[in-house]
């Protein structure tokens, strides 16, 4: 991909929750490559996020890394405060960070597990949200990119239906955000990934039979990669988005 072709984005700075890995590590990577600002926040996986911050550093970009567990409302608060203090600013928030916590079936899933998911996959990307419309609001731009997936649209397995449901929560705010940041320039979308090759199927139990059937589900008979989703994200970061806000845009090979 020629990245300079995509205009707006030099410059830009941009939050991306769960940048250590999957879909977060190749935004991040990709809008590094036209020039923006980027903010790489991780939780766990430090190692992984170290990879990325020096591969970054290495094409010359700009990045930092932040670590927080948006879990904690104290943390996941201060994540916005560090990056600004940082950066000076904040542009552009990617909401990716997400995943099932409890990968169990829904007769037996328990009360801990639902609120962890939700919490992290639906809560977490709205407080987010509301703190930087609130900055977004004052510099009358911004853009608010918030990472759904098919299980919004399937209602997800027997063992992810509350992933589904919190990432069914996320389509809807991101349509009410929409609304309300359209005065103030704030263009608010979400993609919505199919099956891609990330580590998150091995997470929920999905072992290499279980992928090929899932993969012969999907219209182009392959799997995506997390650039496959970069790529959307990037255009819709970028000036050529500028009249695009409160769509769903889904990546999953026809699904």
């Amino acid at each position: 991909m020629k990245t300079k072709m995509f205009p707006g984005i030099k410059g830009k700075k941009v939050l991306v929750t769960g940048a250590s890995g999957g879909i977060g590590a190749s935004v991040a990577k990709l809008l590094s490559s036209c020039g923006a600002v980027v903010g790489l926040h991780y939780y766990q996986n430090e190692r992984e996020a170290n990879k990325i911050f020096t591969a970054i550093k290495k094409q010359r970009g700009k990045a930092e890394l932040f670590k927080t567990n948006l879990l904690n409302p104290e943390e996941r608060n201060g994540l916005i405060k560090s990056f600004i203090k940082t950066f000076g600013g904040i542009d552009i928030l990617i909401n990716n960070a997400g995943g099932v916590i409890g990968n169990q079936n829904f007769l037996e899933l328990d009360e801990n597990s639902w609120d962890a998911t939700l919490s992290l996959n639906l809560k977490a990307p709205f407080f987010l949200s509301q703190k930087v419309f609130k900055i977004m609001k004052k510099q009358k731009w911004g853009r608010i990119i918030n990472i759904s997936s098919v299980a919004a649209k399937f209602g997800g397995s027997p063992s992810s239906l509350h992933y589904a449901g919190a990432k069914a929560g996320l389509e809807a705010i991101t349509i009410g955000l929409a609304r309300e940041g359209v005065p103030y320039n704030i263009l608010v979308n979400a993609v919505r990934p199919g099956v891609i090759g990330t580590p998150f199927h091995e997470k929920i139990g999905r072992d290499s039979v279980k992928m090929r059937k899932r993969i012969n589900t999907i219209p182009l008979k392959r799997i995506g990669t997390p650039d496959d989703i970069a790529s959307m994200v990037l255009y819709l970061a970028s000036s050529y988005a500028d009249f695009i806000t409160s769509q769903i845009f889904t990546v999953s090979g026809g699904e």
